[in-house]
């Protein structure tokens, strides 16, 4: 059974915008601290092979800082997302299903799934989900995935034709973000465009003004 959504969790979904930072790797706060300076609305934990108690004091963490101005989302793990007190989970093929997800955060926290295709992301909101995750957008190499690029056309498409917010992901970079946004994207998720290299508070604040600039009217 579904849950109706609570005013919090309508709160969340309205923060749910902007540039939407994936952390993790050898120090995900000092990636945090560094998204956060440069402006970035929302923060996803993703650590995928470390101790739940480790990933719960890094969550427990970034929710520290993050308070009053950016969302906490933890990848995967619903249970920590609760325990942390994080914004939300996000979920993918090989997590929880998303009724399942909503079973352990309840009817404040927000769920977002992956998804490939319009009929995924219909799927996914039927079954509970708030929000998606749209792409790869692009070609990219920070995460092997099997599925061609979807493009902007596709993207476009997906954000008209879903009543909630897409998170567009996957090789978004500098000079894409934009064109993302102007094509109905709430946020955009990015990992190599924002840390591999030096300055990421440089590089969200660039970003951030981006898409910015690309959702304006």
């Amino acid at each position: 059974m579904l849950l109706p959504a609570s005013a919090a969790r309508s709160s969340r979904l309205a923060r749910l915008r902007g540039l939407y930072a994936i952390v993790g790797g050898a120090d995900p706060v000092a990636q945090a601290v560094e998204a956060l300076a440069g402006g970035a609305s929302v923060l996803q934990l993703r650590v995928k092979e470390r101790p739940a108690g480790e990933v719960l004091a890094v969550a427990e963490r970034l929710v520290a800082l993050a308070r009053g101005r950016a969302l906490v989302i933890v990848n995967d793990r619903a249970d920590l997302a609760v325990l942390a007190g994080a914004d939300g989970v996000h979920v993918g093929d090989e997590d929880l299903p998303v009724a399942a997800a909503r079973a352990v955060v309840g009817p404040d926290l927000l769920v977002g799934r992956s998804t490939r295709t319009l009929a995924d992301g219909l799927a996914a909101l039927a079954e509970g989900a708030d929000h998606v995750g749209f792409g790869p957008i692009f070609a990219t190499a920070t995460k092997r995935i099997e599925a061609a690029p979807r493009g902007l056309g596709m993207l476009a498409e997906v954000a008209s034709r879903l009543p909630a917010p897409v998170v567009a992901i996957g090789g978004i970079g500098l000079d894409t973000i934009g064109p993302v946004a102007a094509a109905g994207a709430a946020a955009a998720a990015v990992i190599g465009a924002l840390f591999d290299g030096e300055s990421p508070r440089r590089r969200a604040e660039a970003l951030a003004v981006a898409f910015a600039a690309g959702r304006a009217p």
